[in-house]
């Protein structure tokens, strides 16, 4: 599971202790709500359906898939899945290479969610040979579905412009200049990507 509301709390009141900013930004947008997901095969499965397209359009797309092929939509089935029944739930073509990628590393069992190293870059390097889940996907489902603290997905743009208000920069910080400012913010930076966006959609600060 994600951080919980505690150890969000917690570890944005470690980061305001060692950054003006935060402490500044803190002021103004308060504590954000915990982004908690299930860990497991599920949790992913439902990250590939819902890549560039709308939380309604996912959700649709969703409940068509799992009325079709049952709750959770397992791994077994969806690797045998038939094209077109797939195609009438709106799942695309490269979806659907997608949804089997992820199927046949679950059930060949390269892909253990319940054993995932405990190191955050080699459990990103096991989760991106799912086809479809880059860096940003592995790292979104390690902090909101495991929890990790310290977890830093420095190329979202929204963390990035945060940042950049955060520390009050004259502009958005690279991708690069993002994971080197956050370097002073371990072990909490899963925490400071979570505040980060919500002040970013806050849009406070």
């Amino acid at each position: 599971m994600g951080l919980s509301q505690e150890q969000l709390n917690a570890g944005i009141d470690a980061l305001a202790r060692i950054e003006p900013g935060f402490a500044r930004a803190l002021g103004h947008a308060g504590y954000p709500e915990p982004r908690i997901r299930e860990p497991g095969y599920t949790t992913l499965l439902r990250t590939i359906v819902g890549q560039q397209v709308s939380v309604a359009a996912a959700t649709s797309i969703w409940n068509k898939l799992e009325a079709g092929f049952g709750a959770g939509c397992p791994a077994e089935v969806m690797a045998a899945a038939d094209f077109d029944a797939l195609r009438a739930c709106g799942l695309s073509a490269q979806k659907q290479g997608y949804a089997k990628s992820l199927a046949q590393l679950v059930i060949d069992g390269e892909l253990a969610f319940d054993t995932l190293p405990a190191d955050d870059e080699e459990a990103i390097a096991l989760l991106t040979k799912v086809k479809g889940i880059g860096r940003w996907s592995a790292e979104i489902y390690l902090l909101f579905a495991e929890g990790r603290p310290d977890v830093w997905p420095a190329g979202d743009l929204a963390v990035q412009e945060a940042v950049g208000r955060i520390m009050q920069l004259d502009a958005r910080p690279s991708e690069k200049a993002t994971r080197a400012i956050a370097e002073a913010w371990r072990p909490h930076r899963g925490a400071a990507a979570i505040f980060s966006w919500h002040c970013y959609n806050m849009d406070v600060i």
